[in-house]
């Protein structure tokens, strides 16, 4: 560092009062103060920038499946509720009246089939003993023992026995299918008074309840509320289509991580992994349509309200930074004020990259360990000799310059005077 003491006095032998207030304290009136930084290496995050809408990652419209008058609502607006945990009730009354009939009906047909069963059972021994019956008659007419009109009616007799089973056998089965109708017309009774009872599909947050207790509500009709699930949610953004080849090569590596921070005073960042990719760009803006899911654990994203949104893409490992104040744009581009070891600066100029946080990543122009001016560019020109403040202190060094300024100006009309 510089000693701007000595500095100061020579300027006041020589330059006299007006000198003391050149540009900056360039030339003969002294080395200009400066807050400088050291070029350094760190691995940066690559980065795209989004706004982002979050959404339920499910939202249930919960309806009535029966016909009836609301009796009870088991929770309150707002609440937030479990899978399975009871929501609703309707009258049960004409419901059960139904599942009596149907299961009355039921047992009305089990008995019809046990009779035809029974009815069945019996006609199939009577026609087996009829048709033993015949073929002894038909053997005793054969011998001459029994007249020919006695067989005759033994085989008539036994083939009515034959069709009077066949007959039993499709009262069986009609009864049958009627028990089997019976049985699904109580199980549709049973179902129905189970509707009765309203349910939370999910667990998620309740919203407005747009029908109130007592009254009528109709089947698959009436929107009683909605559910919507908020752990997890997933938060929707669009990125440059440009940037689609690299989503999807990094998506292919793992898992994309995505920052979120809701647009209120005091939220905080929340993590999550990018989860979805549409299937095609939106010819009219020419994005593509991201979803990321977090986990919402502590509730903080709510649906419906905007994020800012930032995408990882990779990480440059050792990438050459600067703070971002110390690059500048001049009419030829890019450039910085690096000290040189005999305390002059040299303008320089630079290819920058992305900027993280309050750095900015150089391409090209710059080496880890070089010193640059981080503050009072505006003082300066290329070879202008300069005293620096490595402490990283921006405004104490520059208000120890200016006070070294004041009291060049001030020794020069002293030394004039002298």
């Amino acid at each position: 560092m510089i000693d701007c003491g000595s500095d100061t006095s020579a300027a006041g032998a020589s330059g006299g009062g007006r000198g003391g207030r050149g540009r900056g304290g360039r030339g003969d009136s002294g080395p200009a103060p400066v807050v400088v930084a050291k070029v350094s290496q760190k691995d940066v995050p690559v980065d795209i920038a989004a706004i982002g809408n979050v959404e339920a990652y499910t939202s249930i419209s919960v309806r009535a499946q029966v016909t009836g008058q609301l009796n009870r609502a088991f929770f309150q607006e707002g609440d937030y509720v479990k899978k399975d945990e009871t929501l609703f009730e309707i009258d049960k009354r004409p419901f059960e009246a139904a599942l009596q009939q149907a299961d009355a009906n039921v047992a009305t047909r089990k008995a019809l089939l046990t009779q035809s069963e029974a009815q069945l059972n019996r006609d199939a021994a009577s026609a087996e003993y009829q048709q033993l019956t015949a073929e002894r008659q038909t053997q005793l007419q054969q011998r001459g023992l029994l007249s020919k009109d006695a067989a005759e009616q033994a085989r008539s007799q036994a083939d009515a026995d034959r069709a009077l089973v066949e007959a039993d056998k499709a009262a069986v089965v009609s009864n049958q299918a009627q028990l089997d109708a019976a049985v699904a017309a109580a199980d549709t009774a049973r179902v129905q008074l189970e509707y009765c009872v309203i349910k939370s599909p999910i667990d998620g947050r309740t919203g407005n309840l747009s029908v109130k207790v007592g009254n009528l509500v109709t089947a698959n009709t009436t929107e009683l509320m909605t559910i919507a699930q908020v752990q997890p949610v997933y938060v929707t953004f669009t990125v440059p289509a440009v940037h689609l080849a690299t989503v999807k090569k990094h998506m292919a590596d793992n898992k994309l991580e995505v920052t979120v921070v809701p647009q209120d005073a005091d939220a905080h960042p929340t993590v999550g992994r990018l989860t979805f990719v549409d299937n095609t760009v939106d010819v009219t803006t020419d994005t593509i349509k991201l979803k990321a899911t977090f986990p919402n654990s502590d509730r903080s994203l709510w649906p419906g309200q905007f994020a800012r949104v930032s995408l990882r893409l990779a990480m440059l490992p050792n990438a050459i930074v600067v703070p971002s104040q110390a690059v500048q744009t001049g009419q030829d581009g890019q450039y910085v004020f690096v000290v040189k070891p005999d305390s002059t600066v040299e303008q320089r100029a630079v290819s920058v990259g992305q900027r993280f946080d309050q750095d900015t990543v150089v391409e090209k122009g710059l080496q880890p360990g070089e010193t640059i001016v981080t503050e009072g560019q505006l003082r300066l020109e290329p070879g202008a000799r300069v005293t620096t403040d490595l402490s990283g202190g921006g405004r104490g060094g520059r208000g120890g310059g200016r006070r070294g300024g004041q009291g060049q100006s001030g020794q020069g009309p002293n030394g004039g005077r002298g």
